[in-house]
């Protein structure tokens, strides 16, 4: 038990590493602005459908069983409220970073574990390219960017979700919705929130470069790569949510 508590351990402390290296390096010149933005595209805007629709399916649903719990208690005006104030602080957040853990970490873990077996990396080291720099650094920064966009397109979603089952159940007006959705929730919530979701972009990003980059043992090693971001970056996301939530509280108080 203590030897994979120590393994864990060694593992989190050379993929953190491996990630803080790769953010350091974004910038040193060059600076691999093209190459950031085709990865803005690969892993932002292609994800977007995606977390689109699964914001506007969490959002009906939450409504619906938050309704069903608030109705005993005559509190059915409250639903946009705390349909808002779960979304922005918490859900939001998490289950955005755990799509796209489960789209980004296997693609990113599949591509450079795939580039690793082939010596593709090593033919770019050949010619003199730094290979770590255009290939992990690039995408530790897009995710990082992408991660907080991600997130907004899920809360609104998600509200908007939120407002068509409401609708169609107590007629409320778009207005009146939207009005209790955001009175609750000042703009001072929206801060770590946004700085959480950088983190979480962070630790995707580098947990699965990692594993791909370090990728041996071929094809096979390559799924092996693919399957172990996915799963190390989803436990790591819920176990650093925890931490970030504790200071949070710590930092913004009345925010909390």
């Amino acid at each position: 038990m203590r030897e994979l508590i120590a393994n864990f351990f060694d593992d989190a402390g050379r993929m953190g590493l491996f990630g803080l290296r790769g953010f350091r390096d974004a910038f040193r010149k060059p600076f691999e602005i093209p190459e950031i933005i085709v990865q803005l595209g690969s892993l932002g805007v292609r994800s977007t459908p995606l977390i689109a629709l699964s914001g506007l399916a969490v959002g009906v649903v939450m409504s619906m069983h938050t309704r069903s719990s608030l109705e005993r208690f005559g509190a059915e005006a409250l639903i946009p409220n705390v349909l808002a104030i779960a979304m922005i602080k918490e859900t939001g957040p998490l289950v955005t970073a755990l799509l796209l853990a489960g789209r980004v970490g296997a693609g990113i873990g599949a591509e450079l574990g795939g580039m690793r077996v082939t010596e593709q990396i090593d033919a770019l080291e050949s010619l003199a390219v730094d290979s770590f720099k255009y290939l992990v650094s690039t995408r530790v920064v897009a995710c990082m960017i992408a991660q907080p966009l991600l997130t907004t397109v899920f809360n609104f979603m998600a509200i908007s979700g939120g407002f068509l089952a409401e609708t169609m159940l107590s007629g409320i007006s778009f207005e009146l919705y939207f009005q209790r959705a955001f009175s609750s929730v000042p703009f001072r919530d929206y801060i770590p929130a946004t700085l959480k979701t950088a983190v979480f972009g962070f630790l995707i990003a580098a947990i699965s470069s990692y594993l791909g980059y370090n990728a041996r043992g071929g094809a096979e090693g390559v799924g092996r790569a693919s399957t172990q971001s996915v799963v190390a970056s989803s436990i790591i996301l819920i176990i650093v949510d925890v931490i970030l939530v504790r200071i949070i509280f710590f930092a913004f108080p009345e925010g909390s």
